[in-house]
């Protein structure tokens, strides 16, 4: 082992700190596998707390499940690749134990101090400014397996083959701030839903997600007209009793909730016909103040300078708002508004993919211009 911790030349140059949230794995995952350099993924449990809880972020490891959680030990790395608020807080961890031989890249946002990451990659729903350690894409990195679609195509083709066509696909997320998702809302879905299948005929089969709170399917399920296929996802439930990769496999149309970035992007990586439905914003005068005062801090916003300036002080994050991946869709044709003429099957959207890897690749071979992360608070 080297003085500074890093390891000898045999051990993974790359280390993946993953958390407990597939989707945000799965982007992590697509990059390093892209990538084809030898990693070593570490699994970050958050304690029961901060399951849902926001931890106050900062460089440690107290957040996390000691049992639950792989351990962080020299030899270190020379890149981790994270996402999220927990596992990032991991990263920034490690790299100031690493001596600043250890980089950092982050998918999404870093919630403080972009400065120690050598590399952002930001998916539009984040507002990330433009930076010499910032890569733009489109869309986030998600995209679903080929392999696990073609299995699912086989497993469920029987149970699809006799229903009335077009065989609409539903799929039902949860709520997550600041947009509200209740039992009213749910209602006012089903009854969208129930006009979508009166005027263009065919089969609604619906499925709900880890996300989807327990009032929200009860309010589906009574709502919608009896016989409706619904599936309400349990985490006890074995894998292949769950539709979702056998509707993207084989549904002809999909109407996704707007929270979940992930529903979204894998169908329009398919280039199938899709129409969101935007949850709507929380009304409490708290919710709709912090968005104006986050939409005037943001890199676009009226009071861009002074944003800048909190978030160099770790008093600031960058904001998120999903309707710039509804905007980014519309906008390409690719999906409308539940209630609008579906568009029609497409090419998927390009692959930004290869654009991050290079960056990544520059890191790894030494050849980047940029600084080390910074090595302490």
């Amino acid at each position: 082992m080297h003085a500074d911790g890093t390891g000898p030349r045999g051990s993974p140059r790359v280390w993946l700190l993953l958390g407990d949230k597939p989707g945000d794995n799965a982007q992590v995952l697509a990059l390093a596998r892209a990538l084809a350099e030898p990693f070593l993924l570490k699994r970050l449990i958050p304690r029961p707390e901060w399951v849902l809880g926001k931890p106050r972020f900062r460089p440690t490891l107290e957040h996390l499940d000691p049992a639950r959680s792989d351990p962080l030990e020299p030899p270190w790395p020379e890149l981790v690749l994270t996402i999220g608020r927990r596992p990032s807080m991991a990263a920034l961890w490690l790299a100031e134990r690493a001596a600043g031989r250890t980089r950092l890249v982050i998918v999404g946002r870093p919630k403080r101090w972009p400065e120690r990451f050598a590399l952002i990659v930001a998916p539009a729903q984040y507002a990330v400014p433009e930076a010499a350690n910032v890569v733009r894409l489109e869309l986030p990195l998600l995209a679903p397996d080929p392999e696990r679609l073609r299995a699912a195509a086989e497993r469920w083709a029987e149970r699809f083959a006799g229903l009335p066509r077009p065989l609409t696909a539903v799929l039902v997320g949860g709520e997550t701030k600041p947009y509200r998702f209740d039992a009213a809302v749910a209602r006012r879905l089903a009854g969208e839903l129930e006009a979508l299948r009166e005027r263009e005929g065919g089969t609604l089969w619906l499925t709900t997600s880890r996300r989807t709170a327990p009032p929200v399917a009860e309010a589906l399920a009574a709502a919608l007209p009896p016989g409706t296929p619904f599936h309400r996802w349990r985490p006890d439930a074995p894998p292949e009793a769950n539709p979702y990769l056998g509707l993207l496999a084989l549904a002809d149309r999909f109407v996704a909730t707007g929270d979940s970035v992930s529903m979204l992007v894998e169908v329009a990586r398919l280039g199938r016909p899709l129409a969101i439905f935007p949850l709507p914003v929380r009304a409490d005068p708290a919710t709709r103040l912090r968005r104006a005062v986050g939409r005037a801090l943001a890199p676009e916003g009226s009071l861009a300078g002074l944003g800048a300036l909190g978030r160099r002080l770790g008093l600031l994050g960058f904001p998120r708002e999903l309707e710039r991946i509804h905007r980014s869709l519309f906008a390409s044709g690719r999906a409308v508004r539940l209630g609008e003429p579906f568009p029609p099957p497409g090419p998927p959207p390009p692959d930004e993919l290869d654009r991050a890897v290079a960056r990544l690749r520059v890191l790894l071979d030494g050849t980047a211009a940029q600084a080390a992360p910074h090595r302490g608070l």
